[in-house]
């Protein structure tokens, strides 16, 4: 299997890109494709930024969707792929929908989810369990690399929640982020406590990649590969 920042030198070319640094987001990713798209090898073709040297990209949209398809567009232009981002995070109800896009980096520091997850739990201590509603929301966006006249610079976002509410410590060993604390609907188990195939099937994430996923199969076939010619 590839992993996240190394060049990829043997096996198919890579075809799609996943810009990201995030290596749960990738594994996700490439499960939620596996045998989903014809002829696609999912642990070879489908990688994330480091992979191909695509530049990090500065997320300054005030929306999941504007961020996501920052992300896209900027990797796609960068590899000459068709490339996918996402832009998601936990929005709690009683927060008027904070974190929101702020969610990686809610106690100052992108990316440390130990901090995030005591800095939420601090803050909502005295909140009692019927007001803790709170969801994983998700915006997934693909951008096909060139000129629209030359059948690129297609761009398609779609969307995903998990509902849920917050448990009061953290539960689990899997998944990332906040998955340790949010419990879905219907569920008396945390994200970080379901297996991949069970979180896949429900989460945020999964439905927006699903409900992207004729966009990213239809790319692939009109132009994956004409980046590697």
């Amino acid at each position: 299997m590839t992993l996240p920042g190394e060049t990829v030198s043997e096996g198919p070319a890579p075809l799609l890109v996943l810009a990201t640094h995030n290596t749960g987001k990738l594994r996700e990713l490439r499960e939620l494709l596996r045998g989903q798209v014809p002829g696609l090898d999912v642990d070879t073709q489908v990688v994330d930024a480091g992979a191909v040297g695509a530049p990090d990209v500065v997320e300054t949209g005030v929306t999941f969707a504007e961020n996501s398809l920052l992300k896209a567009r900027a990797v796609a232009e960068a590899t000459g792929l068709v490339a996918i981002a996402d832009d998601s995070g936990l929005s709690v109800d009683v927060l008027g929908g904070a974190p929101g896009i702020f969610s990686a980096r809610w106690s100052g520091r992108h990316g440390d989810d130990a901090a995030n997850l005591r800095l939420l739990l601090a803050q909502l201590s005295d909140v009692p369990d019927e007001y803790r509603g709170a969801a994983f929301v998700c915006a997934a966006a693909l951008a096909v690399p060139g000129r629209a006249a030359d059948g690129g610079g297609r761009e398609v976002v779609e969307y995903g929640q998990l509902e849920g509410s917050l448990l009061r410590e953290p539960r689990g060993e899997g998944g990332f982020g906040y998955d340790p604390v949010l419990q879905p609907s219907g569920l008396d188990r945390s994200c970080a406590e379901l297996s991949p195939e069970e979180k896949n099937a429900i989460s945020h994430r999964g439905q927006a990649f699903r409900a992207l996923l004729p966009s990213i199969v239809e790319a692939l076939a009109e132009y994956g590969g004409q980046g590697q010619a």
